[in-house]
């Protein structure tokens, strides 16, 4: 399906859409728990099904009114299954439950899109062998066979806090007691945080001391309610109208939240205030610098915002070439179409300063819900036709719904 998007300005009150991270949290600890648990403020994407999925396929059951989910855990500590698990394309779901799967022993096989299976996952393929475990992956499933074990567990900070998540998931269901050693530096900081913040939620306990874990074994998750908040992360799409002349206030974000995104606030006043330079004159040292280490989903969005206010120098951006696309190279070559020189290094991205074109050519979206939106900001600047635009289902469902009713024109054709 292809989006045409008119140019025009976006104006108006928007609610932020749920956070994908805590919502995925949230329903994992209710799917493990003793007891009912209501779940309040989902939004189904389709990462969130995936979740949903594989919950039903261990044993939980779940119902659903408007944006509620209802869920009945499994409330035991034994995990497992013979059914097939389809992950679709959530990297979360897939990182998140193969510690969990392992909690249970036995065999178990998860599926999902060749790009989901493309990502890394050596991490857990390492302590498969240490331990023991049969583990092999296809290009688009994993088999596993075997039991975790508890013990002390070192793994590199600077890799996927999903990983992370994972383990602390899955090693409070072991009968003996473990510990999660995280070795320096530690990039998604924000996201253990909040993983630790929804295991709270469900009673479980865990002990941190700098960068390592104590985790007692032969805890029960307990039922609990909760509520997702706003997210940052597609909040920051619709935030990114007001750098480009549009008026829009977005509402619903918590402001003490854990999420590392919100950081993007920040980075948009860096932007806002950027200065045209002449091109001839340029020194990289002269443009705007951003980290985004800690928060490389933000990285397209905020290529896209660099792009239309005058360039910028993004470091920390080597873990974007393992997202649902290499989102370096790939906005690179989108934005060429608008007119934009952009470096991509290995570590670093260099947006020169330009004047935005409109595209002469049809921009893909690469099957990426991120360069989909920000593709789609852009547009409402120059106009344009986004091929593959509805790959923003897999975090932001309701996308063009909600800038159409900011005032922005989208036409959606099935070609």
């Amino acid at each position: 399906m292809k989006a045409i998007i008119t140019p025009g300005r976006a104006k108006g009150v928007v609610l932020a859409p749920p956070s994908k991270s805590m919502a995925h949290r949230l329903l994992m600890g209710a799917g493990l728990a003793a007891g009912t648990s209501v779940i309040h403020n989902i939004d189904f994407s389709e990462d969130i099904k995936a979740t949903l999925g594989i919950l039903e396929a261990l044993g939980s059951r779940y119902t659903i009114e408007g944006r509620t989910v209802t869920m009945h855990g499994i409330g035991g500590r034994r995990v497992g299954t013979d059914r097939l698990l389809d992950t679709k394309e959530s990297g979360s779901t897939l990182r998140f439950f193969i510690p969990i799967l392992l909690c249970g022993g036995g065999k178990s096989k998860l599926t999902g899109a060749k790009s989901l299976f493309a990502r890394p996952l050596g991490i857990y393929e390492e302590i498969c062998r240490e331990q023991g475990i049969f583990f092999f992956k296809t290009e688009d499933s994993l088999e596993l066979n075997g039991q975790l074990q508890a013990t002390h567990y070192k793994i590199p900070g600077n890799i996927s806090s999903q990983f992370i998540t994972g383990l602390l998931y899955a090693l409070p269901l072991l009968e003996k007691d473990s510990v999660l050693e995280v070795i320096p530096p530690v990039e998604s900081k924000a996201y253990i945080e909040m993983t630790l913040e929804a295991l709270d939620v469900y009673g479980i306990q865990v002990r941190r001391e700098e960068n390592t874990y104590y985790i007692p074994g032969n805890q029960t998750y307990h039922a609990a309610d909760g509520c997702v908040e706003g997210d940052y992360s597609n909040a920051a799409f619709l935030d990114a109208f007001n750098l480009i002349g549009g008026d829009v206030k977005v509402e619903g974000l918590k402001e003490n939240s854990l999420q590392g995104d919100k950081i993007y606030k920040s980075y948009y006043e860096v932007l806002g205030g950027a200065k045209l330079l002449q091109t001839d004159a340029l020194k990289r040292a002269d443009l705007p610098q951003m980290d985004i280490s800690e928060c490389p989903d933000l990285g397209p969005i905020l290529i896209g915002m660099a792009a239309a206010k005058h360039g910028a120098v993004l470091t920390g951006t080597r873990r974007l070439k393992i997202k649902e696309s290499d989102r370096g190279t790939v906005m690179a070559e989108e934005l060429k179409k608008f007119g934009i020189r952009v470096e991509v290094l290995e570590n670093t991205i260099i947006v020169h300063p330009g004047q935005l074109e409109k595209p002469k050519e049809i921009l893909e979206s690469h099957n990426d819900h991120r360069i989909a939106m920000t593709l789609a900001t852009l547009c409402t600047m120059t106009g344009g036709t986004i091929d593959d635009c509805m790959a923003v289902k897999k975090s932001f469902p309701g996308y063009y719904e909600t800038i159409e009713k900011l005032g922005i024109q989208v036409e959606l054709r099935n070609e």
